[in-house]
């Protein structure tokens, strides 16, 4: 029996969630942690990473990339900041990583170090530094619902969903009032937002002011952009508020195709 080597290269699939932390320093938070989230396909990387303190103060940008297999070296860019929602004495830094992958134990890891320039200045570095990233099964950032959009205009239709029972509402949009308490019935009560090059991010809150005769206080919001409609089913208690993030995106179209439907549900408690 003759046994040989085939040569082939067995690799790791990178794709998910990782999380670290940065030190940067005279850096806007006090902590810097980062998530980055990955989709190999084949040798390439699509994704996000998301700069953060907790996930009401973050940037989030477009992050490209490669890697190698054989020498299990990730090697990521970010492109475009996609949202942020920060002080404005911070500045943003487009960074570049160049990571490798390795194992301890059954934690997985990605090390190594990372260069930047501050946006809308290449001159301008900041960094270098180094990054240790461990996989984590599920996003920071999973609990809040972000949708992309492109129009100037948005409609936000609130109804009380399911049986009618006094429930009442405040809706907050980046943190200012739009909606006091409002009653919900079978009759929306009906509230506009802005999102443009200048409005670049909404996020909108809901508030229980009561609970209704049945618990816990349910609402129904269909958003209208463009010629797409989402529905949201949102649940909140005097102890929680649910939330919902709307971010400007120029690279999406509204046309909406023949088999694609209009209405697309999206769920957050």
């Amino acid at each position: 029996m003759l046994w040989f080597s085939s040569g082939i290269i067995y690799s790791q699939d990178i794709s998910g969630f990782w999380k670290g932390s940065l030190t940067i320093p005279n850096a806007c938070f006090a902590t810097n942690d980062i998530e980055i989230q990955i989709t190999l396909d084949g040798n390439a990387i699509n994704g996000n990473s998301y700069h953060y303190r907790d996930i009401d103060n973050y940037i989030k940008k477009n992050t490209t990339g490669s890697y190698d297999k054989a020498t299990k070296t990730v090697s990521l860019n970010e492109i475009d900041v996609t949202t942020y929602h920060i002080p404005t004495r911070c500045i943003i830094c487009i960074k570049h990583y160049r990571l490798k992958f390795s194992k301890q134990g059954n934690q997985e890891i990605l090390s190594g170090e990372w260069i930047g320039s501050i946006l809308g200045n290449d001159a301008s570095a900041c960094g270098p530094g180094t990054l240790t990233l461990y996989r984590i099964k599920e996003s920071a950032f999973k609990a809040i619902p972000e949708i992309a959009v492109d129009t100037g205009q948005i409609r936000l239709d609130f109804y009380d969903n399911g049986v009618v029972d006094g429930d009442s509402i405040t809706v907050l949009a980046n943190n200012k009032v739009i909606v006091s308490n409002h009653r919900l019935s079978a009759k929306p009560g009906t509230a506009f937002i802005k999102i443009d090059t200048e409005t670049t991010f909404q996020e909108i809150e809901m508030i229980a002011e009561n609970l209704g005769s049945i618990i816990p206080n349910t609402a129904l919001l269909i958003i209208t952009a463009g010629n797409k409609k989402y529905q949201l089913f949102l649940s909140s208690t005097e102890q929680k508020s649910a939330k919902v993030r709307f971010v400007y995106d120029k690279s999406i179209t509204t046309a909406i195709k023949p088999d694609e439907p209009k209405d697309t549900p999206v769920k957050t408690n």
